[in-house]
């Protein structure tokens, strides 16, 4: 059962890897402008004008990730005599070293400096400025990278850093050892 249960995750990952690879390759062919060292988990949604993207170097993009780069709400205004030119597009640009967190949504307009990090399912309403963490609906600030980092830092989980090398050995480490200790309630 175990072997059958490895096949079929094998097989639905690689199928996962073939659309995402796909759907990178037709966005850039349509003019998505990808830094250095983008790094993708699953398949991320463009939108349907990826030429308004600009991505920079060293991002990670984690899964569910939505680039809304236009309104598709004026189908409802352009058929108000009033409204009916209305229309909103907007540029979305990311950027380097920066990590947009599972199931984000970034709304059109935003920019987004370096070295940020967005929280998981955050939705960007405003642009961001470099060196700073956000998050939430709508997000907003949660603290400096500066002050992210020492939190880590102060929070460190202590495991031989050669076990990296290898992701079962590093399993097997952090399963054993990781304390079973938890966040206190507010």
């Amino acid at each position: 059962m175990l072997l059958l249960y490895r096949i079929i995750l094998k097989i639905h990952t690689s199928y996962q890897d073939l659309i995402k690879n796909i759907t990178i390759k037709l966005a850039v062919n349509r003019g998505l402008k990808i830094g250095k060292n983008l790094f993708v988990q699953g398949i991320p949604n463009f939108g349907s004008e990826p030429y308004l993207i600009e991505i920079g170097d060293n991002v990670t993009i984690a899964e569910d990730v939505s680039f809304i780069n236009h309104g598709g709400d004026a189908r409802v205004t352009k058929n108000i005599e009033k409204y009916k030119d209305g229309r909103n597009f907007g540029r979305i640009k990311i950027g380097n070293n920066t990590f947009i967190g599972k199931g984000t949504i970034l709304l059109p307009g935003v920019q987004i400096g370096n070295n940020c990090i967005i929280g998981s399912l955050s939705t960007v309403t405003h642009s961001i400025p470099s060196n700073s963490v956000f998050g939430g609906i709508p997000a907003k600030f949660i603290c400096s990278i500066d002050q992210y980092g020492e939190k880590l830092l102060a929070n460190n989980v202590i495991y031989p850093r050669e076990l990296e090398k290898n992701r079962s050995q590093l399993d097997n480490y952090i399963r054993e050892n990781l304390p079973h200790t938890y966040k206190p309630v507010k």
